[in-house]
């Protein structure tokens, strides 16, 4: 099965203390890692937690790069979060975890929007503008 996008769950540990509270740095590192990725940055919003911590979003044309740092731990959460075929979401990762000097990364892989009504490769973009049809309808499953 094909499916529209890419997830990197990436556990961040044993990082620089320092760089993990540091806004500028990780908002900097977070929208390189976007455009190392070949992704079209649309924007990003990040907030500095008090006493310390970092949470933040990159948003892409091609979904999303997010963010939360523990630096008291030494611990960042990544999400990166690609659509399409063009991008590259394992390089966005491997930057981060030398930008944040993770000496002890883990990745997990999630292949997003895997339609089993689907056996051909997808297109970025959805026929019929993205609206599921009547006849495929049936083929959905909610998720609670």
């Amino acid at each position: 099965m094909h499916a529209l996008g890419t997830h990197l769950l990436v556990e961040l540990r044993d990082c620089d203390t320092e760089i993990l509270g540091d806004v500028k740095t990780i908002k900097a590192s977070m929208v390189m890692a976007a455009k190392k990725a070949k992704a079209t940055v649309l924007g990003a919003h990040f907030h500095e937690f008090v006493p310390c911590g970092v949470t933040g979003v990159v948003v892409l044309a091609e979904s999303h790069l997010s963010i939360h740092t523990w630096p008291e731990y030494g611990y960042a959460a990544v999400d990166v979060f690609t659509c399409g075929d063009r991008l590259q979401p394992s390089v966005a990762a491997a930057f981060l975890i030398e930008k944040l000097q993770s000496k002890n990364p883990a990745l997990i892989e999630v292949k997003r929007g895997t339609l089993s009504w689907r056996n051909e490769a997808l297109p970025h973009k959805p026929e019929k503008g993205g609206i599921v049809c009547d006849d495929q309808v049936e083929e959905l499953q909610m998720v609670s």
